[in-house]
């Protein structure tokens, strides 16, 4: 049985409108990169790296400014962005060559990696309440895919089973992406991590840029058109970006994963409202589906019990980190 009075507080209800406020940037990127590619505009490694220049330059003032040691040795931040520019890179570039329903499915790949990488590697414990919510969500997202195969979307793709191939990589490099963001903002510090993220994000960005879409980027006929959409882009993402420790500190990777579902929700308003398109009523009941498994998942048996939880969680996962980085022994902390 779901406590309703557990589910009713102010903790989860924050967590949920900051999960919706970040599925509306999501769906927002998502819209950006639509009209560029209706302008013949691909380059998806350098739609983000303006995004990575604003982390590593908003956060990285910060960073100067309070004059704290490093927490995490640098190394973890440079195959956490290598990570995190790949798995943007192959989730967008997927589209070239499967379909719309088919990287809707697959994207879903992610929620059980996370599910898998937080028991392993951060020891998370999920009740059986939580699994039901992440059941809901997801059979609701499928009633969207059932709705679209009537569409007769699946048949298009060049190359389905290449495509499918690199969104089940993307999804997979998302999660690890997701996770380790979440150990380094429940264990090191949230500007340490986005200053870096940024800077690494940045420069593994410029380095694929120069080599797969400098001719891309020469070809494009730069004006008002073409640069607004860039622009718009890389502050959906930063603002993305920059709300994601919160979430992830607050309830994890997981609730993050599941609140994102729900842009596939808000681009049906897009295609209603801005693409004069008809949907089919099935959308409105998936929708229903997603936000009561969200609920469900968010909702928690006892405040005080959970707050205990989190905060005997936090302070194992410092003490590990603290034992990994050399924290303990602040002699260590000189780069």
């Amino acid at each position: 049985m779901v406590n309703v009075k557990g589910i009713w507080t102010k903790h989860t209800l924050i967590n949920l409108l900051l999960g919706q406020f970040l599925s509306l940037l999501i769906t927002a990127t998502g819209f950006l990169s639509s009209e560029l590619a209706r302008k013949g505009i691909n380059a998806p490694t350098s739609q983000s790296f303006l995004n990575y220049v604003l982390l590593a330059l908003f956060y990285g003032v910060f960073m100067v400014c309070r004059q704290e040691g490093i927490k995490a040795k640098w190394y973890y931040y440079i195959l956490l962005g290598i990570v995190d520019v790949e798995a943007n890179f192959l989730v967008v570039k997927a589209y070239q060559y499967t379909s719309l329903t088919s990287v809707m499915l697959l994207d879903c790949w992610a929620i059980p990696c996370v599910l898998l990488f937080t028991w392993f590697f951060l020891k998370t414990k999920y009740r059986p309440r939580k699994l039901v919510g992440v059941a809901i969500c997801i059979a609701g997202l499928v009633l969207v895919i059932f709705s679209d195969v009537h569409a007769a979307d699946r048949t298009s793709g060049t190359n389905p089973l290449k495509g499918d191939i690199i969104v089940i990589a993307g999804a997979t490099l998302y999660a690890v992406s997701n996770v380790s963001e979440e150990f380094f903002v429940k264990s090191a510090d949230m500007v340490e991590l986005m200053a870096f993220l940024g800077l690494f994000g940045a420069i593994v960005s410029a380095c694929q840029i120069s080599i797969l879409e400098r001719n891309e980027l020469k070809s494009i006929h730069w004006s008002a058109g073409a640069a607004l959409p860039f622009v718009g882009f890389a502050l959906a993402m930063f603002l993305f970006y920059s709300f994601v420790p919160i979430l992830l500190k607050r309830s994890g990777a997981t609730m993050l994963n599941l609140a994102l579902l729900t842009s596939d929700m808000w681009a049906v308003l897009i295609r209603i409202f801005i693409y004069h398109q008809k949907v089919d009523w099935i959308y409105f009941v998936a929708f229903a589906a997603v936000a009561v498994g969200l609920l469900v998942y968010s909702g928690r048996d006892k405040v005080d019990q959970n707050v205990a939880d989190v905060a005997d969680e936090g302070i194992v996962r410092s003490k590990r980190f603290d034992e990994e980085t050399g924290l303990d022994n602040p002699s260590q902390l000189k780069n």
